[in-house]
């Protein structure tokens, strides 16, 4: 990508910033000292990349961030010798509250302010991590009480598939194309 272009890109999200949280904020300047160290090494296909695909990538590390909440929580109640399912309902909670946060604020930015939408919203986030955490405990009582094969790697596994899963109801059926980020080239 052409240096104009990605400056223009870069004025696009400066005017948004104006009507943005501190949680959107950091996120925009975090995601753009790392795009901007980048470009400077001459990187600057991967930060064109990066910035078409901006939505998929910040899924990803919020993604990422939340499983990590997840597996961490998991791990101390694992430790704390909690039931697996126990343990493994708490983190779900924690992670959920987490994953919800920032994907509303940081990856979908979500415009919903009524109370009757934001209520949907959240409803239909629960709903689809209920789903998931579901499919979750399944594996988890397969692979560990009745296989007993080591929890933690177990856990891992499954927020692999649970990643996957959660980003496709986020995108198709709870943060609908209106809370997207718009950042890609005008045709």
């Amino acid at each position: 990508m052409k240096k104009s272009r990605q400056n223009e890109l870069r004025k696009k999200r400066q005017a948004k910033q104006l009507s943005r949280n501190w949680l959107q904020k950091t996120t925009d300047a975090c995601e753009g000292f790392f795009l901007n160290i980048f470009d400077a090494i001459g990187l600057w296909f991967f930060v064109d990349w990066y910035l078409k695909k901006q939505e998929a990538m910040r899924y990803l590390v919020f993604g990422a961030l939340a499983t990590v909440v997840n597996i961490v929580t998991f791990a101390i109640f694992d430790h704390l010798k909690l039931p697996v399912l126990i343990s493994n309902t708490i983190a779900w909670v924690v992670a959920v509250i987490f994953a919800y946060l920032t994907n509303r604020y940081c990856v979908f930015n979500s415009k919903k302010t009524k109370k009757s939408e934001l209520a949907k919203e959240l409803s239909s986030f629960i709903a689809a991590r209920v789903v998931t955490l579901v499919i979750e405990s399944i594996f988890m009582w397969i692979t560990v009480e009745q296989l007993h094969w080591y929890s933690v790697m177990m856990k891992v596994i499954a927020n692999i598939i649970v990643i996957i899963l959660n980003f496709v109801f986020s995108k198709l059926f709870i943060f609908k194309k209106d809370g997207s980020i718009e950042l890609k080239e005008d045709a």
